[in-house]
């Protein structure tokens, strides 16, 4: 069934039942779960929680819980999804409807009875007629709804800090429009305002226990706060990709930015936290200032930061940045479901150190990322292939292990892609997608390839390599595993890899 009212059709049907929570690997899909467990928690509902990586997992957990399970909810009513009527269609006996009262004719005269039989044979030819242009229609919407990939409005969008985190997971991993962030995040807004005006008393402000939300325009600088500013504008995917900073006219290019702010060097290398009051009280200003001479028109963001006590402050991008490198941990003693469960602990305020080591985490991450940029475009491993822009990361490759990961070579990707439209001088090249493929298990012999959409200000973010992989793959007879979520992500074999490029090249020419 489709939910219409999720409070109603879903919320109320299972509020006296046990739940099984499916959840899937990404922050968003967190968000909700802990926005779920929550209202259970309130309302005393028992439920199971289960982590499922891919449609292999979700498989074998419907299997295992298939005799309790009386609904399924996916939230995809800002996507297109088609209606009930075009998509599903209940058996109708044809022949019943005819052969009664074809029995009933049994005493009228044969010429009456052979009009009538022609008008039934009429209605049955008219019936077909009409089935087989719903099946051809249902046929065309399915392949309008599968041939792209996009994403809505965040399942998390319903309460505060959970809701904030889904959406600014969508706008850091640029899921969607930066149009789209704007109007989501001023819908936020406009709750957190009225929720922080309705308790704005001196004594819940002064408590050192409390949680605030604040909405802010913030720097679009990844972890600044936690790190030291200079590293943190290196490894930002915005300024390192405007300055160019792979380049030695790029380092040249930051230090005269430095040096327009007039901010020593011994000042921003060391950490936030240690920076003299009076740089970081008007540092905001400042950097806005020289950014408008250096092209960083959009240096500032819409976001919020969430405040625990005194102590403790967050921008909902580095709690994005912190749970997402917890939950792609390539530490050897974490499994799958361990990772699942630490970022999924690092969602709670009570979890603070978990949240602090998985920015540790993303620092590393980040450096990688940028590292592996700087390397790919200076030694022009990003190759045009007709159709798309093509970069393979090589066994051996600083960090590889840690593009095995999926949210980490799709933000390794989409980086990358700046980069390439920032240094060359193609102007077609500008406008292609970029496939990139990276080890996944060597002894396996399997390879992760991952495709994204052209990088544009105004695109709609579809991506259209989910159903070009499948037809590739189909054509080649390639042995491919099909089980992420996200239809733009597939496992590959390693020797299969060159003739699944080929078909690829030939589908989207």
């Amino acid at each position: 069934m489709f939910i219409a009212d999720i409070r109603r059709d879903f919320y109320e049907v299972v509020a006296n039942q046990r739940v099984v929570l499916l959840v899937a690997p990404d922050i968003d899909a967190l968000c909700a779960c802990k926005i779920l467990q929550a209202l259970f928690h309130c309302d005393q509902i028992q439920y199971t929680l289960v982590p499922v990586t891919g449609w292999q997992d979700l498989g074998t957990a419907f299997l295992e819980h298939k005799e309790q399970i009386k609904l399924l909810i996916k939230q995809d009513d800002d996507l297109g999804v088609p209606s009930y009527d075009d998509i599903f269609r209940d058996e109708e006996d044809e022949e019943g409807e005819d052969s009664g009262n074809e029995s009933d004719e049994g005493s009228e005269p044969s010429g009456k009875r052979r009009r009538f039989d022609e008008g039934a044979v009429e209605r049955r030819i008219e019936r077909q007629r009409a089935k087989r242009e719903w099946e051809a229609r249902r046929r065309e919407i399915l392949f309008d709804y599968e041939q792209y990939e996009y994403h809505g409005t965040s399942v998390s969008i319903t309460l505060k800090m959970w809701a904030i985190i889904g959406l600014t997971d969508q706008w850091v991993h640029d899921k969607i429009t930066n149009m789209k962030y704007v109007t989501d995040i001023a819908t936020l807004q406009r709750h957190v305002s009225r929720h922080n005006h309705r308790n704005e008393d001196e004594e819940n402000s002064l408590s050192i226990d409390c949680m605030r939300i604040s909405f802010e325009y913030d720097l679009r600088l990844t972890l600044y706060q936690h790190w030291s500013l200079y590293e943190s504008i290196c490894n930002s995917c915005y300024t390192s990709c405007n300055f160019k900073l792979w380049t030695l006219n790029g380092q040249k290019k930051l230090q005269e930015f430095l040096a327009d702010m007039g901010l020593p060097l011994k000042q921003v290398r060391q950490k936030f936290n240690s920076m003299d009051m009076s740089i970081k009280e008007n540092l905001r200003d400042v950097i806005e200032e020289s950014s408008n001479k250096y092209g960083l028109k959009d240096i500032r963001i819409q976001t919020f930061g969430v405040h625990f006590g005194f102590k403790n402050r967050f921008l909902a991008s580095d709690m994005v940045h912190a749970t997402a490198a917890l939950l792609e941990s390539t530490e050897k003693d974490d499994s799958e479901t361990d990772s699942f469960i630490k970022a999924l602990d690092a969602l709670s305020r009570s979890n603070l150190e978990r949240l602090h080591l998985g920015i540790e985490l993303a620092k590393k991450k980040l450096i990688a990322i940028q590292q592996t940029v700087a390397s790919c475009i200076c030694t022009n491993l990003i190759l045009s292939q007709g159709p798309f822009l093509y970069c393979y990361l090589m066994e051996g490759t600083p960090d590889v292990k840690l593009f095995s990961k999926p949210m980490a070579l799709i933000l390794l990707c989409k980086y990358l892609l700046k980069a390439f439209v920032h240094s060359t001088r193609n102007k077609r090249c500008k406008l292609l997608p970029l496939v990139m493929a990276a080890p996944k298990d060597v002894e396996k012999g399997t390879v992760i390839v991952v495709g994204i959409p052209p990088e544009s200000e105004t695109s709609d973010k579809k991506n259209f390599f989910g159903r070009a992989f499948e037809k590739a793959a189909e054509s080649t007879s390639s042995r491919t595993l099909h089980d992420h979520f996200d239809t733009s992500i597939i496992e590959l074999k390693t020797e299969d890899r060159s003739k699944f490029l080929d078909a690829l090249i030939t589908l989207l020419s």
